[in-house]
């Protein structure tokens, strides 16, 4: 694809040689056929110099300092620092009389912005060089396809200049825009009927290419269509792909050629085209191979990935290489008509669909190029149109009647199987009638074990249960527990220091040291009310723990998660601390001041908490028994509200959970702990309290050897 725009661009794009300075004479003789949009040969003559002076748009200054130069062949070295190349062009041009009556028209096809001048005068410009106090703007080439008329006499000398101002493009290698298409200030001969060619020629090729985009847009639908409800079809997804490519080269194609194309939307859009181009030519072997039931070799494998892998580093290699990639693109046709010759006696029925129709897309090229080839010298005819429709149709076309055929020997193969099952089904009937009563009495004794099995396990099931139940409460028991002994010591020990006040205080009373006696009285108050104060602390512990620990009525209601985190991330700890008192852990808390109610059991959630704090503090407890005073067991707490959830997020640093098993974790009677120490319920009540009482969720993440982090979500409401 890429050679034959290359090729495209050699034709309509002359390049101009060096040669003398003088006016360069012009005579009809010159311009190709038709005469109704010729176009002038090569002219030599061309010099150039950089700058941006506009006075050189003059007719007459003095060029001694000029360099001859083709506007061809400027290049890359005479970009400055930034990339940019910033000259003018000249030429001195003279019509001979044979052009005496006939329009000229002047054209410049480049993606360097210019502006041209004859004598001196500004005829047109195309892109924007900077010039008039706007910024800098490259042309959009094929808008500024067709010519612009001049009016030019016999006889009389004129000079062309050309104001060029040009970047390096942003594509591997770095060259300048202008080299992809080489500039070229191109005379035509426009006649009459110029215009209406060219415009006739635009919609016939905007009709034809929109043709064979529909259509290859169309049938790649109905295959991707036809794959994924055939999934077991592998011949459907590569015909569907096929198609693909075809449909978006088709695209680019039309896109390329009917707007206004900047260097960046024709570089990307015919690399693709290009990409694409190889993607078909590779995925026609594999679907002949497969249609034909042949087997491609490992080695013919490892050459089509090789010329796919080419063909995107020759993207940004030089012309030349793509020599071995024509050669391996024309290997690649080859081996499709040898798989076709080797396996024509094979082929049957719907195979020949592909086959005529990749043999059809060679002759229709073979036939198109040759019709190029033969009308080189003007605007190639019409039915070369139906030539390229012919290429590019016939074997995408071939594969949808392929697809229909197919289906069709499918369902006749379908009927032929079902037929064949019905009579293995009758001449097994009485096989399977016979070893009926056999199976019936195998299911109602495997039936009867198995009932037996699932007795016991429930009942295994209900005693771990109530063990853990009785596990937690043992721990919960610990916690509140703890809670209580605190201000029951600080009423102990006050009440002794009172009853001690008490005694002192009749001792002043009988020394009437009346003094004393009011300051003994005071403290007496003092510690009365301190005695108050920590009776109803206990009181509120004990509340608090009967309300939230006790069965409940199971009912949701209005819960503040803060204080509840708060209770049970004490008693966890306290009732660790209960078993061993060299344990120290920091707690952090980070609560939402702001946390809505949730409207929640709260007996469940407390039991949640509880499951997940005393798993925290037993993984930090068992790292801390390994990893040496340097370390610092925390279990952190956090609540926030997000998107309507209230989310509870319990982090520690333990020992975290191996990648192996925490798909587990949740399954019931999965523990690590030693026997004796856990049930394995805990996590999978934890699980079914929140997920499916509550319609919340559980997230688990967890870096063995770092710690836990373990995130439930509650609805609001």
């Amino acid at each position: 694809m890429k050679i034959s725009i290359k090729l495209v661009l050699l034709l309509l794009l002359p390049v101009f040689c060096p040669a003398q300075n003088s006016a360069v004479t012009i005579t009809a003789a010159m311009f190709n056929k038709p005469l109704d949009n010729a176009y002038l040969a090569p002219l030599d003559g061309w010099i150039f110099k950089r700058g941006s002076d506009t006075a050189w748009a003059a007719k007459d200054i003095n060029t001694s300092g000029w360099k001859k130069l083709r506007p061809a062949d400027l290049s890359a070295k005479y970009a400055d620092k930034n990339g940019k190349v910033d000259g003018w062009f000249r030429i001195k041009i003279k019509l001979d009389k044979t052009l005496t009556g006939q329009q000229l028209g002047l054209r410049w096809i480049s993606w360097a912005a210019s502006d041209i001048y004859i004598d001196g005068n500004h005829i047109l410009s195309y892109g924007n060089t900077g010039q008039n106090g706007k910024p800098y703007a490259e042309n959009v080439v094929f808008p500024n396809y067709w010519p612009r008329n001049i009016n030019l006499k016999t006889g009389v000398e004129y000079t062309i200049a050309v104001h060029f101002v040009d970047y390096l493009g942003p594509f591997l290698p770095r060259q300048l825009k202008s080299e992809t298409l080489p500039p070229n200030v191109m005379l035509n001969l426009a006649g009459p009927k110029c215009f209406t060619l060219l415009t006739d020629t635009t919609d016939k090729g905007r009709f034809f290419s929109t043709i064979w985009a529909s259509v290859c847009a169309i049938l790649s639908l109905l295959f991707w269509l036809l794959s994924i409800q055939n999934p077991a079809e592998k011949e459907l997804r590569l015909i569907a792909a096929c198609s693909t490519f075809y449909a978006l080269s088709t695209y680019f194609s039309i896109h390329i050629n009917m707007v206004g194309t900047s260097f960046i939307d024709y570089g990307l859009e015919s690399t693709s085209i290009y990409l694409l181009t190889q993607l078909i030519l590779i995925s026609m072997p594999i679907i002949v191979a497969n249609i034909l039931k042949r087997t491609l070799s490992r080695k013919f494998k490892i050459f089509l990935v090789a010329v796919g892998v080419y063909s995107l580093i020759n993207c940004v290699l030089p012309d030349a290489a793509f020599i071995p990639l024509a050669a391996a693109d024309f290997f690649l046709v080859i081996v499709c008509i040898y798989y076709i010759a080797s396996s024509w006696r094979k082929t049957r029925g719907a195979q020949w669909c592909i086959v005529a129709g990749l043999l059809s897309s060679v002759v229709f090229v073979i036939a198109s190029q040759l019709a190029f080839f033969l009308n080189r010298g003007g605007r190639p005819p019409e039915y070369t149109y139906y030539l390229q429709t012919g290429f590019l149709l016939s074997f995408p076309l071939s594969m949808l009647v392929y697809v229909a055929m197919r289906f069709k020997e499918i369902i006749k193969e379908v009927r032929q199987n079902a037929e064949q099952v019905v009579q293995l089904s009758e001449e097994k009937n009485q096989e399977a009638l016979n070893r009926q009563k056999f199976l019936e009495e195998e299911v109602n004794r495997q039936t009867t074990e198995i009932r037996t099995t699932l007795a016991n396990l429930r009942a295994t099931q209900t005693q771990l249960i109530q063990a853990e139940k009785m596990a937690s409460l043992g721990e919960l028991t610990a916690g509140i527990a703890h809670e209580i002994q605190n201000p029951l010591n600080f009423v102990n020990n006050f009440s002794e220091v009172n009853t001690e006040l008490l005694a002192e205080l009749k001792q002043e009373i009988s020394a009437k040291n009346y003094e004393e006696v009011s300051a003994i009285a005071n403290d007496l108050i003092g510690n009365e009310k301190k005695i108050n104060l920590h009776g109803k602390r206990a009181d509120a512990i004990v509340k608090g723990m009967l309300q939230h620990s006790q069965s409940g009525s199971g009912r949701k209601e209005p819960t503040d998660i803060n204080s509840l985190a708060d209770e049970y991330l004490r008693l966890s700890y306290h009732g660790l601390r209960s078993k061993d008192k060299s344990f120290n852990a920091e707690m952090v808390t980070h609560f939402d001041e702001k946390l809505a109610l949730a409207n929640v059991i709260p007996q469940d959630i407390g039991r949640v908490m509880l499951n997940l704090f005393n798993n925290a503090f037993y993984a930090v407890n068992q790292k801390q028994k390994t990893a040496g005073v340097a370390y610092k067991p925390e279990i952190s707490v956090t609540t926030f509200l997000k998107n309507g959830q209230v989310l509870i997020e319990v982090k520690d640093n333990g020992v975290g959970i191996p990648d192996a098993i925490k798909e587990k974790i949740m399954q019931p009677f999965f523990t690590t702990k030693p026997t004796g120490e856990g049930t394995g319920l805990g996590l999978s009540l934890t699980y079914d309290m929140v997920v499916k009482g509550h319609g919340g969720s559980i997230q688990v993440s967890s870096v063995e050897g770092e710690g836990s982090e373990f995130i439930v979500s509650l609805p609001v409401n």
